[in-house]
């Protein structure tokens, strides 16, 4: 089957305007669409508190999350590589809304998994075709780029902050007034798509062969990256409920200040990655995550560890927009299945450890879990030895001028 991308937009000037110009549609529909990733961790330690959910039940939320959102990507790419499909992301991020809205006011179990299966297939269909257009409009630039993933770490950060405080004050039952935003954005998505449809020029992909050895080890580098970050975002605000014994808005504080830090990481890490290289980028963003985490699980204060938090988000999301280019780097043919992988399928399989994580929470604590965690990174920066910067693509051959006589 013959690969079909759309060129590349060109690159305008001004610096970092010029590249939120280019990519605000798509860091603003991002952001909207990871609100709904964000909102189950910021839930979960509600529906232990207000539900009597068990551990081992709250991973399973996750793991919810996971399947719906990581199961569809890699055939969802495939499409998004073959045709366009306007309609894709803009559905994708309704689905998303209204799965996790109604997750807060259906009485049982296996309904709240269901809607969170639900959300986590909207997820699905949006970040191939978005990862695919974001790439278009970016470029070349690893900066730009970077924009288009921090928007959906913005998501995640505004999640527990809008989130934590519906829930203290109004119950579960508050998830619900998240669902306008999710339709609201489908609909301006879907009028973008509509507006720039006649501009949008397809042609085979000149950006060089595919290179799916280097595609696994980065995948794999991101698996082990996504059960790190997965198991963060679900037992910090019970680490500092149970453990640090504070109170669930103070959970809920640590929680935005690791997200809030992953927005910064996501920038920081573009704009290293222009001047150093993606694959240092990566491995110096791996390296990193080790003392980062273990000197946040040494405070045990509540308060002296908040900045901490922000920290290891900062520090544990340097190669996350990275990734996403190289992935694509590495696909060039392919770039919305690179992007399905990347920003779906790799990022959501660490929900699949979450039972795990949750058997060692109900023996040793949320701290016995984060302390597993706090090891992983040393796989992290093991795997990342093997990624190599991709190749430059052939520049196109430039017929000389016509001689002239005299």
């Amino acid at each position: 089957m013959t690969s079909i991308q759309e060129t590349s937009a060109p690159r305008e000037a001004g610096g970092p305007q010029g590249h939120w110009r280019r990519m605000r549609i798509w860091a603003s529909a991002h952001a909207v669409d990871d609100f709904y990733q964000g909102l189950v961790p910021a839930a979960v330690p509600y529906f232990v508190l207000l539900r009597d959910f068990s551990y081992v039940q709250a991973s399973g939320l996750a793991l919810a999350a996971t399947l719906g959102s990581a199961l569809p990507q890699v055939p969802i790419g495939l499409l998004a590589d073959r045709y366009r499909l306007q309609w894709m992301s803009p559905l994708g991020i309704g689905l998303a809304g209204t799965g996790a809205g109604l997750s807060g006011l259906v009485p049982s179990y296996p309904l709240v998994f269901a809607l969170l299966l639900t959300a986590g297939v909207g997820i699905a269909l949006f970040h191939p075709p978005a990862g695919r257009d974001a790439r278009r409009a970016a470029g070349g630039s690893a900066t730009a780029m970077s924009y288009f993933a921090a928007g959906g770490s913005v998501g995640f950060f505004t999640a527990p902050a809008l989130v934590t405080p519906a829930l203290d004050n109004l119950g579960m039952s508050a998830t619900a007034l998240f669902i306008p935003p999710a339709v609201l954005m489908g609909f301006f998505l879907l009028r973008h798509h509509h507006r720039t449809a006649g501009t949008a020029v397809k042609k085979t992909q000149r950006g060089g062969k595919d290179r799916p050895g280097l595609f696994a080890a980065l995948t794999a580098v991101e698996i082990v990256r996504s059960t790190i970050s997965t198991g963060l975002n679900t037992f910090i605000s019970l680490y500092w409920i149970r453990h640090l014994e504070a109170s669930s808005g103070l959970g809920g504080i640590a929680l935005t200040l690791e997200l809030g830090g992953g927005v910064l990481g996501t920038l920081l890490g573009g704009r290293l990655a222009d001047r150093v290289g993606m694959v240092r980028t990566v491995q110096i963003g791996n390296a990193a995550m080790l003392p980062a985490l273990w000197l946040m699980l040494m405070c045990d204060d509540k308060y002296f560890a908040l900045p901490l938090a922000l920290l290891v988000g900062l520090i544990s999301n340097i190669p996350f927009a990275v990734l996403i280019k190289l992935g694509q780097d590495y696909l060039p043919g392919r770039p919305g299945t690179a992007a399905g992988v990347t920003l779906g399928l790799a990022v959501s399989a660490g929900g699949l450890f979450m039972p795990l994580l949750g058997l060692v929470a109900a023996h040793h604590g949320p701290r016995g879990t984060l302390m597993v965690l706090a090891a992983v990174p040393v796989l992290a920066i093991l795997l990342s030895t093997a990624l190599r910067e991709p190749a430059l693509p052939e520049p196109e051959a430039v017929k000389p001028p016509p001689a002239t006589t005299t």
